[in-house]
């Protein structure tokens, strides 16, 4: 008999683990789910982690109103899948309620905005513990990141107050009006992801493959063109072959030239690039420390 374990089983067994934890430890969990490859395979481990009932908690959205229709459908073709719960919470609502201000500008970013949006969900539904699909290889800003990340009363982070977790214990305990952010996928990288998703034979939206798109060039960012994302004056359009490696907002979500139309070839592609994965994202250009700021502010 072979005693050995692959790298994607223990990367997996880590997950489970963190998941099985976040159900014990706290009273309100709630799994933060975007429709994109890191959230899909966060709540495929959480189907597995309880197996054969259901997830014990349930998936929220922050919708910014600024999505791919793809992202939409097969969010919801996912969650009967997987026979789960699905909150949405909606930007527009933190729009029409005052809570946030439209950016400014023929093509505004919501991106932003979804952070508020998220703290008052949080806050509505009572939840205490949110998991969500950061990677420690993504972003600088995210490698600093403990497993169970505290938020204080204003779900702020601050991440020199982060807690040790030496051995594997991981300490929930928070005072009233605090919560954590926990990252089950915290040591998958952009190819464990990928492998692991091949592994399993787990569905994904049709933006990670090659296709046909009207795209623009802004910034050296390739943007997809419709109704949230307008031609300006200076600017020109062309169709191209492309696929998304990250989804998102679609104002800030950058694509990439590609022919890789099935999951093999993602991976070839993967292995080969220097681009990191978030390279071709508009929000993380906006500063050096972008993607900290909004962070600290209690962004995902």
């Amino acid at each position: 008999m072979d005693y050995r374990t692959s790298h994607l089983d223990q990367l997996e067994s880590e997950a489970i683990y963190v998941i099985r934890e976040v159900a014990a430890q706290f009273e309100r969990p709630v799994l933060l789910f975007s429709g994109g490859k890191d959230s899909i395979t966060m709540a495929w481990l959480a189907r597995k982690a309880f197996y054969p009932a259901r997830i014990p908690f349930p998936l929220m959205h922050i919708d910014t109103g600024h999505n791919f229709d793809e992202t939409i459908d097969f969010r919801d073709d996912f969650i009967k899948k997987i026979d789960a719960r699905l909150i949405v919470a909606l930007v527009q609502d933190s729009i029409d309620q005052g809570r946030v201000q439209e950016e400014k500008g023929p093509n505004p970013m919501r991106n932003a905005l979804q952070t508020t949006t998220l703290l008052d969900a949080l806050e509505a539904h009572k939840f205490d513990a949110a998991l969500g699909g950061a990677r420690r290889d993504e972003e600088k800003a995210r490698a600093k990141e403990r497993f169970f990340s505290h938020r204080d009363e204003f779900g702020q982070w601050e991440p020199k107050n982060q807690r040790p977790e030496l051995w594997d214990l991981y300490n929930g305990h928070k005072h009233a009006g605090e919560h954590f952010r926990v990252f089950p996928l915290s040591n998958f990288t952009e190819m464990d992801i990928w492998m692991y998703l091949k592994r399993e034979n787990v569905p994904l939206p049709s933006l990670y493959f090659s296709h046909k798109r009207e795209m623009v060039n802004r910034n050296g960012v390739l943007l997809a063109v419709g109704p949230h994302n307008k031609v300006l004056d200076h600017e020109k359009s062309e169709e191209m072959v492309i696929r998304f490696r990250t989804i998102g907002d679609i104002p800030c979500t950058g694509a990439v030239a590609s022919t890789a139309d099935s999951i093999d070839k993602v991976i070839e592609e993967v292995a080969a690039t220097r681009l990191t994965e978030r390279g071709g994202r508009a929000d993380d250009k906006r500063s050096e420390t972008a993607m900290e700021d909004r962070k600290k502010e209690g962004y995902f």
